[in-house]
């Protein structure tokens, strides 16, 4: 069973003893085997939002509800992250930088769907985008190899692709800007 306590301090002893995702990754992956535990635990989402469950400079843990339909653009983290979904459906699509383009330029590299139960990890040179597709809200926890609120750190504007400055708080507006989407389409 999943118990909060437990989980932030079992992602605190593996990153002392390994400082990589390698650790953490299973400790995620095991949470959310059992996508009802910790449906339970967290509580049932009610609407799109980032809930801080535990941060420091070396570990950051939230749970990330997307709300339906959202999409989050092409960003970076500068540091590792290892993502389990415990509900609906998270679709990231991987970018890569075009060589010798000075505006920081990406283009698409692949992508991977995540499904309730399922985790993957992501390097610390990741760059990706998230869309959840469904008309449910999504769940999931993120757990990241630093301070995921004050890492310097980038994003791509929609059509040209380039880069630009990671702006927290617009970032956390778009939350809000999807639930309102959310209710209009009910």
């Amino acid at each position: 069973m999943f118990e909060l306590e437990r989980f932030v301090e079992d992602c605190k002893a593996a990153i002392a003893s390994d400082p990589t995702h390698k650790s953490v990754q299973e400790i995620v992956a095991r949470a959310v085997s059992e996508p009802g535990g910790v449906l339970k635990v967290l509580g049932e989402p009610e609407k799109g939002e980032v809930q801080k469950l535990y941060c420091t400079e070396k570990l950051t843990i939230i749970n990330v509800i997307w709300a339906p339909r959202m999409t989050i653009m092409p960003h970076n983290h500068n540091m590792w992250a290892v993502i389990g979904v415990y509900g609906g459906r998270e679709d990231n699509i991987f970018w890569r930088r075009v060589a010798d383009d000075p505006t920081g330029r990406i283009e698409a590299a692949g992508a991977r769907s995540l499904g309730s139960g399922e985790a993957t990890p992501l390097g610390p040179d990741i760059i990706h985008s998230v869309t959840n597709p469904t008309a449910k809200l999504t769940s999931a926890i993120h757990v990241y190899g630093g301070d995921f609120f004050e890492e310097e750190r980038s994003e791509w504007e929609p059509e040209g692709l380039t880069e630009q400055t990671y702006d927290v708080e617009k970032n956390m507006r778009l939350f809000e800007e999807a639930n309102s989407f959310a209710r209009q389409q009910q």
